[in-house]
């Protein structure tokens, strides 16, 4: 017969195997719609002509992780855009007709979409450590219940007759090893899932940072200004006439002119 306590520590290890199941299925849906609105967004990112076009139709894919990073880095650009329309006035002061940015507020766009990165990855790794705690911690609660269990054999033994018998032991410690039991059965299923969990997370990590790297190019190649840049002496080569040796012809000395006959 079980102790209060092996009681009470399998009742923790039910109590955490709901946890790491319910995380293991909420998470497999959550990652499988990030999947699907991530295909969808990327098509339509993709085959757009304007990078901003898809940012003014609005929010239309909420799960897409990177759906948020392009959503903040068109609501940091667009800001410095919108600054630069009101600075020309209605005057067109640059070849094109669109306002650029410059290399710092590019930079600061850049910025926004670090920063998003790292709040998209947070949210994919969300819940995560609640499988890890039932892959490291279920088998040593099951131990400790066993641990616990096998004392409070030896205790009730020493108590009643005083000389230790395999009849008298083996109902003990075989519900002491229940625990162990139920400790193997929580751990085994949680390490499955959080190993395949984490890889598809690590896969989608993976193809974050990459479509964070192609919206940098692509924003750039778009709205950063090209400054001028005045070209070298040694680009346009001038024509440098060679001085002219020759002696002119000696001029008409006034004062020689008298003394000629």
């Amino acid at each position: 017969m079980a102790t209060p306590a092996g009681l009470a520590i399998v009742a923790c290890l039910a109590l955490l195997s709901t946890f790491s199941w319910s995380v293991m299925i909420s998470k497999l849906f959550q990652l499988r719609k990030m999947r699907k609105q991530t295909e969808h967004f990327l098509v339509m990112f993709r085959g757009q002509q304007n990078p901003l076009e898809l940012f003014e139709m609005g929010n239309r894919f909420p799960f897409a992780p990177q759906a948020h990073v392009y959503r903040m880095a068109c609501a940091e650009i667009s800001h410095f855009l919108s600054a630069a329309m009101k600075r020309r006035d209605g005057q067109v002061t640059e070849y094109s007709l669109e306002p650029k940015v410059s290399s710092a507020q590019l930079e600061a766009v850049n910025a926004s979409i670090d920063r998003a990165v790292g709040e998209a990855t947070v949210r994919i790794e969300d819940k995560t450590t609640i499988l890890a705690t039932a892959v490291s911690g279920a088998p040593f609660i099951g131990l400790l219940g066993t641990v616990w269990g096998v004392m409070d054999t030896f205790s009730a033994v020493a108590r009643d007759s005083g000389a230790a018998s395999l009849q008298s032991m083996a109902p003990g410690v075989s519900s002491a090893l229940v625990t162990t039991v139920v400790g193997l059965l929580v751990a085994i299923p949680a390490m499955f899932g959080y190993n395949f969990i984490v890889n598809r997370i690590r896969v989608m990590t993976v193809r974050l940072d990459n479509f964070a790297s192609e919206l940098q190019t692509v924003l750039t190649k778009r709205f950063l200004a090209e400054t001028a840049v005045p070209p070298l002496l040694h680009d346009t080569p001038q024509q440098v006439s060679e001085p002219d040796y020759t002696a002119p012809p000696p001029a008409d000395d006034p004062e020689d002119s008298q003394y000629q006959v």
